[in-house]
């Protein structure tokens, strides 16, 4: 018997209810679908949109990066985690840009925010690295470092028993810091000392006392800034402040000792220089976003003392410092008396990250009232003398000793660092002027260095600070010098702020 359909049957009401049950849930299952494919292709569009907004290699090289990144993990002798691998990738990228970007770890970014308060656990050294070598840039004044005898332009081989070879400066900051009262030892390398000698070390809390201010020969004050951090600017105008209440109300002369000072704040570079200036520019940044470009002026005074000033510089002289310097200069505020500074005329932002850790990256550079990058170049002294040193004759040198002129560290020496962005006939121009407006007219005669046999850090006997005694001289003949000065300026040509902001762009 054939079965089939029977049209005129009574629908069956339980069956009904079924039914529409079955369509309304198809009915949901079809909406969503369609939702869920409709936002794909939305999706898919923006991502084309972006994809299309940035060039077709940065997706290929990232393509390789995550092939390689699969390739570690899965045949790297040990096991190893993707934020290891990621992390270590950060650090060689900012690291292959220049010697003063950098990924801060959450620890080394903590570090940093104390150490700008001026506190902070460790040896009290400013290192960076030269010809691929740890270098000491500068000791800081009453640290272990300093009392130890570490010296500028000191090699570090050794951490402990670690070797210094391709390690990061933040890996080497990591290490020497630490808990007052524990030990660390250096070997070090010095020029002049034929073998490498062990410097044990106790950690102590680094306060660093930014601002020492004294009286010397004549009546003349003197002010040493060893970094440029919160409160220094403070501290310096209470010194001077101190001053001219021995004095009824007058400065006679005044020393600005910036010598091995590797810099700091930038706020406080601009509040010391105002300090010292009655209007005018300080200092004026350039990089390539709209934010970058930032100028910073002194403030005009009522009662401004334009009394003799001289500042005291050298290759350990840097950022900060030779912003306060060049603006001095600049504006014929100051002489500038000393070496060569060390040339770091770069900014660096801090960029915190979602992770507490931070990127320090290089966004603009530096540039004096007159228009001067100090990248790379430095600030060159008006009167240039140069400290003693050992006589060759007296450094019992070895049979096939080497002669080393000018051993001093600066930018231009260092791996990767950038360049000036100044032509080279004007970078050459600034050295011979001492700087771009420098008298360049009083040179001290350059020394020679050998090397000797010693197996443990040499006594150093307490030298005679010819800088300084420089430094008096220029004030006792404060009139002679500003008319040097003067001459000098009115044979040279030097761009305006305004005309080397339309260069640089």
């Amino acid at each position: 018997m054939a079965r089939g359909f029977c049209l005129d049957k009574k629908p069956n009401p339980a069956g009904h209810q079924v039914s529409m049950s079955v369509f309304k849930r198809n009915r949901w299952a079809v909406t969503l679908s369609i939702f869920l494919i409709t936002s794909f292709l939305v999706l898919e569009e923006v991502a084309v949109r972006r994809a299309q907004a940035l060039p077709n290699e940065t997706y290929e090289q990232l393509e390789a990066f995550a092939n390689v990144l699969a390739i570690v993990q899965k045949n790297y002798v040990e096991p190893v985690s993707t934020k290891q691998l990621i992390d270590g990738a950060i650090t060689g990228m900012l690291t292959s840009l220049d010697p003063h970007s950098a990924y801060l770890t959450p620890d080394l970014y903590r570090d940093l925010e104390v150490e700008t308060r001026g506190s902070f656990g460790g040896l009290g050294i400013e290192i960076t690295i030269k010809n691929n070598v740890l270098t000491v840039v500068a000791p800081i004044d009453d640290t272990p470092a300093y009392h130890a005898g570490v010296k500028a332009g000191d090699q570090i081989i050794k951490i402990n028993d670690d070797f210094t070879k391709d390690m990061t400066l933040s890996d080497a900051v990591k290490r020497m810091r630490g808990p007052k009262g524990s030990t660390v030892k250096l070997t070090l390398h010095r020029q002049g000392v034929a073998e490498l000698f062990t410097v044990p070390l106790e950690r102590d809390v680094i306060k660093i006392r930014s601002v020492k201010a004294k009286e010397i020969d004549d009546g003349y004050g003197y002010v040493r800034i060893s970094t440029f951090q919160e409160s220094t600017d403070g501290s310096v105008h209470a010194a001077v402040e101190e001053f001219k209440k021995k004095h009824n109300g007058h400065v006679k002369g005044l020393v600005l000792d910036l010598r091995d000072n590797p810099g700091g704040l930038l706020n406080q570079a601009v509040k010391v220089a105002d300090e010292f200036l009655d209007g005018g520019m300080i200092v004026y940044t350039q990089g390539r976003q709209e934010n970058q470009h930032q100028k910073y002026f002194s403030h005009k005074k009522k009662d401004f003392q334009d009394y003799p000033m001289v500042v005291l510089v050298n290759a350990g002289s840097a950022s900060a410092s030779e912003i306060v310097a060049g603006a001095l200069q600049d504006q014929r505020r100051a002489v500038v008396v000393g070496t060569q500074t060390f040339g770091k005329g770069s900014v660096q932002t801090i960029l915190p990250l979602d992770d507490r850790s931070a990127l320090r990256l290089t966004t603009a550079r530096y540039f004096t009232p007159n228009g001067r990058s100090i990248q790379a170049v430095g600030i060159g002294p008006d009167v240039d003398i140069e400290p003693p040193k050992p006589a060759i004759a007296s450094l019992n040198l070895p049979g096939r000793a080497t002669i080393e002129v000018n051993p001093e560290i600066h930018e231009a020496d260092l791996l990767r660092h950038f360049k000036n962005g100044q032509n080279e006939q004007q970078r050459e121009q600034n050295k011979k002027d001492g700087g771009a407006n420098g008298a360049g007219a009083h040179k001290g005669a350059s020394s020679k260095q050998g090397t000797a046999e010693s197996d443990a850090a040499p006594a150093v006997a307490p030298e005679k600070d010819v800088q300084l005694e420089k430094a008096v001289e220029v004030l006792r003949k404060w009139n002679t010098y500003k008319v040097q000065l003067a001459k000098t300026d009115t044979a040279l040509v030097v761009p305006s702020a305004k005309a080397a902001t339309t260069t640089a762009q």
